[in-house]
């Protein structure tokens, strides 16, 4: 095997284990707030609203994954659906105030979280780790191996 192959069976291990612990800690964080939940609540934050449809190709999720999470942020409140002003056959979806205060406490305990397990590296070790991520999640689109 080539140093560049097991340097990437090396990547595939720690990336599975990352996102197992990724998963394992949302439940921690808070615990009707899975991951996909807390990363769609985050989506929503950030783009200020967006379609169900829009959500499931930003993320590459079956409709029907995005259909229920939805629907379960929806049962706790977190969420609503509006009619977007302009164009009423669609509806776009929001955070409510109770899914706002609950983002902001879920990403100050992750932050939290991140800042204690990264606390002994060094600056340029953390500026290098934090381009490389952004390399690596700014890859062609379909190229996911989860």
């Amino acid at each position: 095997m080539s140093t560049a192959e097991s340097a990437v069976e090396t990547i595939q291990r720690e990336m599975t284990i990352f996102a197992r612990r990724a998963r394992a800690s949302a439940g921690r964080m808070h615990p009707e707030l899975s991951l996909v939940s807390y990363t769609l609540l985050g989506h929503l934050e950030e783009r200020d609203g967006c379609r169900a449809t829009d959500l499931a190709a930003h993320y590459a999720l079956d409709k029907s994954t995005v259909s229920r999470q939805v629907a379960a942020l929806e049962r706790a409140a977190l969420i609503e659906r509006r009619l977007d002003p302009e164009d009423h056959r669609v509806q776009v979806l929001h955070l409510t105030e109770a899914g706002r205060e609950i983002l902001a406490q879920v990403t100050r305990s992750r932050r939290a979280a991140f800042r204690e397990r990264l606390a002994e590296w060094p600056e340029d070790d953390l500026v290098r780790f934090a381009a490389y991520l952004e390399r690596y999640n700014a890859g062609p689109a379909g190229a996911d191996m989860e």
